[in-house]
């Protein structure tokens, strides 16, 4: 019996889940997991066995409506949700990114292509992975990856890199091109025979999100598991606002966390300095007015990622020119709150350092990672773009990028 199918059964007599009981059912799994993560990121141990459980749990299925077997969460349940995953590890959170983005598809888009079984992929545990990106020399977003027609379906041959939570992923998606330049979309058994899954992601933060290649060598990919992109343009074409919104989660809960680290340094190891007028850091003032300023940017980070998923919340269900407007609209809002997430979190990573002294940067602590990590997502998408994207959009009406990128 396959880890989903064991999840699988285990589900089968569980009861309905909801989101008070997934969010209680996980915390203690949470707690492990932040008390891990810096010797994990040290050792390179990834925390399967941990996120297993959290899948076990139902954290895949918050989004979804409680009629297809979710907990029934709306957007901003499912980004608050994100915020906690990532004060515990942010390198967790971003892992388990193309499972939520799958999710929030399955929930928004009933006319999403393999739906049913991807619905019933997610609601048995499975984790997704999946990357269109690869360093193939081209421009941004082109694809080299071959698909080569046969008999029942394809042969897809290629290389792909920031497969975002590879190791963990039970299905891994992507996207060919066909000689024809007709763009494949994919999604297949992780472990089937052609895909290699490598753990070389190698930047200075972020290092445990499995960001690295996935290497496709002749991988069968039969029909019924493909979809031919056309030319249609959905009514809302900023269908990318909820993966950005993802990211800007992330950067709040590593603000957080910079939060939790710097109130417990100080309760637990600092020492005012000598001319202090305080016979400790708890009564410092410039300490506390620091701390004070991290908690401000960490309440500042979730707070406006929270509004921001209201608002995507909120187009659920439109159609027609109405949903382009709203949709235009959000996506300004997402893009404007992943500014203030980012420099939030990397403002709040920053002052970390502020409320202790040397010792503070002792590398056994790991608090170097926080920036690290929150200096590495912010590179994802350029925050000078949403910023300009945004000033335009506010003084002339001109539209958003619908990259998915923006």
């Amino acid at each position: 019996m396959t880890a989903v199918q064991e999840l699988a059964a285990r589900a089968a007599g569980a009861p309905e889940p909801t989101v008070a009981g997934i969010r209680a059912s996980i915390s203690p799994v949470l707690e492990r997991i932040a008390g891990t993560a810096r010797a994990r990121e040290d050792l390179r141990d990834y925390a399967f066995d941990e996120v297993r459980e959290l899948a076990g749990h139902g954290i895949g299925v918050v989004g979804i409506a409680r009629g297809e077997g979710g907990a029934g969460g709306s957007v901003r349940d499912v980004a608050d949700l994100v915020v906690e995953l990532a004060r515990a590890d942010s390198n967790i959170a971003q892992a388990l990114r193309p499972t939520y983005l799958m999710a929030n598809q399955i929930a928004s888009r009933p006319d999403l292509p393999h739906r049913d079984a991807n619905l019933a992929r997610l609601r048995s545990g499975a984790l997704f992975a999946g990357t269109g990106n690869e360093r193939n020399g081209g421009a941004s977003g082109s694809v080299s990856t071959v698909a080569r027609r046969v008999d029942g379906g394809y042969r897809v041959t290629g290389r792909k890199y920031y497969s975002t939570g590879g190791l963990y992923a039970s299905y891994f998606s992507s996207q060919a091109v066909t000689d024809d330049g007709t763009i494949v979309r994919f999604t297949v058994p992780a472990d089937r025979p052609g895909v290699e899954r490598l753990d070389d992601f190698d930047a200075v933060g972020q290092r445990l999100t499995q960001s690295g290649s996935t290497v496709l060598t002749d991988l069968w990919v039969g029909d019924d598991e493909a979809t031919v992109t056309g030319e249609e343009q959905p009514d809302n074409p900023w269908g990318g606002s909820f993966a950005q919104l993802y990211l800007a989660a992330v950067q709040a809960g590593i603000a957080a966390r910079a939060l939790d680290d710097a109130v417990w340094f100080v309760r637990e190891k600092a020492r005012p300095i000598k001319h202090s007028s305080a016979a400790s850091s708890v009564d410092d003032p410039y300490v506390r007015q620091t701390v004070g300023e991290i908690g401000a940017k960490a309440r500042a980070a979730r707070a406006v990622v929270l509004v921001a998923a209201e608002s995507l919340q909120d187009l659920r269900g439109v159609t027609g020119d109405a949903v382009r407007r709203a949709g235009a609209d959000a996506a300004i809002g997402v893009a404007e709150a992943a500014t203030v997430a980012i420099e939030s979190a990397l403002t709040a990573t920053e002052l970390l350092f502020d409320v202790g002294g040397g010792s503070i940067t002792d590398r056994g602590l790991g608090f170097d990672r926080h920036w690290r990590n929150a200096r590495t997502a912010a590179n994802h998408n350029p925050r000078q773009w949403k910023s300009a994207v945004a000033g335009a959009y506010h003084l002339t009406g001109e539209e958003p990028p619908t990259t998915g990128l923006f």
